[in-house]
């Protein structure tokens, strides 16, 4: 099993802790971590581009000749498609829902094996437990700068804890989620991933 250090919220160490091999310790797949992360990545498309077709562009309501007798094509519309600021054929509509989903199994191998090259990358931090009696940015900051942590960072907790959600919130490099939000997404954005003990062993039980 991979063993990380546990620390206090004050940076000092209070032990080991163990996380669960078959989640944390496996060897990360990264074919089915690209494929979620396009997954991911086409669910939050808005789908809202749009052209126009013959019927909506502007003009065109007069034939630009007679039927016979110019030597030319018969043409019915200067806007039909095949004229220059005609209209568009077979062109992307609004309310495009790009969605998709793969295979349960795949989802899961990607997020173990997302987690697991957080774990083999050494950049996985565990806490005893993040509490706050208030909201207040300077408090996370402190932790922050207790771990020695000043990249992007991704702090997972077993519980929503609304005074840790509202402490990070001005803080664009800190983003905090609890165990059933974790994403590939989130995993590969960010440098460093912050656990609390509890979260730790949820992720584990859940996704052994």
């Amino acid at each position: 099993m991979p063993k990380v250090a546990l620390l206090n919220q004050d940076g000092t160490e209070a032990g080991d802790v163990e996380l669960n091999a078959s989640v944390f310790g496996i060897e990360p797949n990264n074919h089915v971590i690209h494929q979620v992360i396009i997954m991911q990545r086409a669910a939050k498309r808005q789908g809202t581009h749009a052209v126009k077709n013959r019927s909506e562009v502007r003009g065109g309501g007069r034939k630009p000749w007679r039927q016979k007798g110019t030597g030319r094509a018969r043409q019915g519309s200067i806007r039909s498609p095949q004229w220059v600021g005609g209209g568009i054929v077979f062109g992307p509509t609004p309310e495009r829902n790009y969605k998709y989903k793969l295979p349960k199994k795949v989802r899961k191998l990607a997020l173990k094996s997302a987690l697991s090259s957080k774990v083999k990358s050494e950049d996985v931090i565990v806490l005893n437990d993040l509490q706050f009696e208030a909201p207040k940015t300077k408090e996370i900051v402190a932790v922050l700068n207790a771990l020695n942590v000043d990249e992007k960072v991704l702090i997972v907790t077993s519980d929503k804890n609304d005074n840790v959600i509202r402490s990070a919130n001005n803080l664009q490099t800190v983003k905090v989620i609890t165990v059933g939000e974790v994403n590939v997404l989130d995993l590969v954005a960010y440098d460093k991933l912050i656990l609390t003990k509890d979260a730790a062993e949820k992720a584990g039980e859940v996704l052994a």
